[in-house]
């Protein structure tokens, strides 16, 4: 059972529990640490970059689970479908929810729920025989 839940909820949930708790404006521009590159540039990593590297991680993973063919996969794609959901109402709706940061964790949970119905079709069509 917990094979079918959408990762992309793990970063949703964070976001809110540091968004809505967060005592600052905006707590997606705190810096989180600093490097200095080869090239003598510095670069800044802010938390908002780190929320976006972990929902990137868990898009890859899911990604990786929607090439699984089975029955349960309708199952997959309505979870996948309300994660979207409820990420495009909560962008639309909540104030804290108005950052480029959750912008683009919406956009990636509509690449999951896309990929997730693309991949099922596609290996659908390969299963079917004619003759």
């Amino acid at each position: 059972m917990l094979a079918h839940i959408p990762l992309m909820i793990i970063p949703f949930i964070a976001y809110n529990a540091i968004a809505l708790t967060s005592a600052s404006g905006n707590p997606w521009v705190g810096e989180v640490a600093t490097f200095s590159l080869i090239s003598t540039g510095v670069w800044i990593m802010t938390l908002g970059d780190v929320m976006l590297l972990v929902a990137l991680f868990f898009l890859f993973v899911e990604i990786i689970k929607s090439t699984r063919t089975s029955n349960a996969s309708v199952v997959d794609h309505l979870l996948s479908t309300l994660v979207f959901v409820a990420f495009l109402v909560e962008f639309l709706v909540v104030p804290a929810a108005a950052t480029s940061v959750f912008f683009l964790m919406t956009v990636m949970a509509a690449v999951d729920l896309m990929a997730g119905f693309s991949v099922s079709i596609r290996s659908a069509g390969r299963d079917v025989s004619i003759g």
